[in-house]
């Protein structure tokens, strides 16, 4: 008997509401196969199912339908928003999907009384201008470095400003005015510099130069020729950042998107340009169904990108293309928005030219992509064909280990699929509980926490990497030893040969200890030695960060009863730390504000 499930969409159709609504199709595991919105659902609906469907596309996919359901709204916006959120939820594979949705980070100027610069990325919680948004956090860091040489406003956190007693490193490099610290600099000098650092970040550079020059030349008549000399500093520096600057025209708050479609990928470029600025671009490649024209592709792509978290819509657009339903969506816009939205076609003058750059920097892109997945599509052919696997891998895993002398010990796990990296699945595992350097013990609770069970875990992968010799390899075995063969991994150890140099590793097979040979200018080995790689430098650069977060946490820290304004009363009256270590808890108790009580647990605290 056949156990293939038919849709009778004569029957689903029949009492069909014309109303605008969502559709969802379901294949027959139940999984949300496609999402759609319609106008009229009925007459949507119905295209699909005709007898005579042009494109061979939308008949591969009602062959996959078994069921549908339907979401009926009261207006055509509603049903932009309830598709998006629809697809977002499900990721349906006949969907294009934007596969970066992180929010875009941000300039922030808080709004203390001493106001901090720094970045911001999520939702805008707290009080302050924000500016942005920048294309990546690394455009972030650049401009707060060049504006720490410029302007001496603070850029570090409230709790380190909260407990200085003098000034620190970064007023003797004259990169911040020691605000925290009182007779340094006076409130009005202050705020004179935080005005002159919107003014930078709106753009208006030729103002902040005008009124440097100004003060230049009082403090000159003044003979004031120390004040001089650094307002001169001030000028050069901004003149040589803004000799590196993009300026855009006379566009002051504008999106332009570039498109370039090949095979089955396609490549969004999109430019921002904020206060008369281009503050960079960033490429975007969506997943592409079978299923889709690069008409669904692009406009898929636009919706989600400005209908997901904490997308700043600006007031002027540029498109490659025109969009099916533009009213409806520019209408979209600026409900979520909240001002107006102007969509443009880049016909004319600086639109023009750039979009044209747009859309040069997104086929430059794709083209690099395209030819980077080409290659990695070869590796994959040639290790299949060396480990004499049965079916196409899928799926791959890498494990290693990082410390310092067994110190804040990090394990990372890195994913491969066919077209590389899939970074969404990386993940990083904190070793507590073990005998500090024990990398056997480590890679065991690693692999652990890692897989649970066989049929808790969907993600099975087809090769499991582990980047040691054979004592990692041991750990991965035990672990799988006792799983059903069908769920198991193949495993292979990667050891380093004795010279440790790429091309001349050892490659252990799990189980069987089998030395598995691959010419070191093998585009399978190379695959290999990439996917080892990248777990190193994920594990390193956990381990890293997590040592970084040591160094600046103070022991005190995580004493019940001692907060910023104690710990900075401790240290200062016992003579730092190396003094507070020394004291008896008699002696901690003197310090004002430290009952007797307080002191014995903070002597026991240090001394445990």
């Amino acid at each position: 008997m056949s156990d293939i499930v038919t849709f009778d969409a004569d029957a689903f159709l029949k009492d069909l509401t014309h109303r605008p609504g969502v559709y969802r199709m379901y294949d027959k595991q139940q999984d949300v196969i496609y999402v759609g919105k319609a106008k009229n659902l009925k007459k949507r609906v119905s295209s699909y199912f005709r007898k005579n469907v042009e494109h061979a596309k939308t008949r591969a996919l009602v062959k996959h339908i078994v069921s549908m359901d339907v979401t009926v709204v009261t207006s055509e916006t509603e049903a932009f928003l309830l598709e998006n959120n629809f697809i977002k939820k499900y990721k349906p594979r006949y969907n294009v999907l934007l596969k970066d949705d992180k929010s875009y980070p941000y300039i922030v100027l808080t709004n203390h009384k001493h106001p901090k610069l720094g970045s911001h990325r999520g939702t805008r919680k707290n009080d302050g201008d924000y500016f942005g948004p920048y294309p990546s956090s690394w455009a972030v860091r650049e401009s707060l470095r060049s504006m720490q040489r410029i302007f001496p406003v603070r850029q570090c956190e409230d709790s380190y400003y909260q407990a200085r007693s003098r000034p620190c490193l970064q007023y003797q490099m004259q990169r911040c005015s020691a605000p925290c610290v009182k007779g340094h600099v006076s409130d009005e000098e202050y705020s004179e510099s935080v005005e002159l650092v919107k003014l930078f970040l709106k753009g208006k550079n030729q103002d902040v130069i005008e009124t440097l020059v100004t003060k230049m030349e009082e403090a000159s008549q003044s003979l004031n020729f120390e004040a001089a000399a650094k307002y001169r500093d001030q000028i050069n520096a901004l003149r040589k950042v803004q000799e590196q600057q993009f300026v855009a025209g006379t566009q002051d708050n504008m999106d332009i998107f570039g498109f370039a479609f090949k095979g089955n990928m396609a490549c969004v470029q999109v430019m921002f340009i904020r206060d008369n600025q281009l503050l960079g671009s960033k490429s975007y490649f969506p997943r592409v169904p079978a299923t889709a024209t690069e008409d669904e592709v692009f406009q898929s792509f636009f919706l989600q990108f400005y209908l997901s978290k904490n997308k700043a819509i600006p007031k002027h657009i540029v498109l490659p293309r025109e969009l099916d339903d533009e009213t409806a969506i520019v209408s979209v816009l600026k409900q979520e928005a909240k001002h107006s939205v102007t969509v443009y076609k880049g016909a004319r003058d600086e639109k023009r030219r750039y979009l044209h750059l747009a859309n040069t920097n997104a086929q430059n892109s794709l083209d690099t992509q395209y030819a980077a997945q080409k290659s990695v599509h070869a590796r994959y052919l040639v290790l299949e064909e060396a480990l004499e696997l049965g079916k196409p891998i899928q799926r791959m895993e890498c494990f290693d280990i990082s410390h310092t002398s067994g110190q804040q010990t990090v394990g990372s796990c890195v994913v491969f699929n066919r077209e590389g990296p899939l970074k969404s699945d990386y993940r990083r595992f904190n070793i507590e509980g073990i005998t500090p350097g024990d990398d056997y013990a480590a890679m065991a609770q690693v692999l652990s926490r890692r897989y649970k069970k066989p049929h808790e875990d969907t993600k099975i992968p087809d090769i499991l990497f582990i980047d040691g010799g054979k004592g990692q390899l041991s750990q991965a075995e035990a672990h799988f030893e006792d799983w059903p063969v069908e769920f198991k991994p193949l495993i292979i150890g990667v050891a380093k040969g004795v010279s440790r140099k790429a091309g001349l590793e050892t490659l252990i097979s799990g189980y069987s200890r089998d030395t598995v040979h691959l010419d070191s200018h093998s585009p399978g080995l190379h695959l290999i030695q990439h996917i080892r790689d990248e777990s190193h430098r994920f594990a390193i650069t956990g381990h890293r960060q997590r040592r970084q977060k040591v160094k600046r946490t103070s022991t005190l820290e995580g004493i019940k009863g001692v907060g910023a304004k104690r710990r900075q009363a401790l240290l200062k009256y016992m003579g730092g730390l190396q003094g507070l270590k020394k004291a008896s808890a008699e002696e901690i108790a003197n310090v004002p504000g430290v009952s007797s009580q307080l002191a014995e647990i903070i002597y026991e605290h240090l001394h445990a």
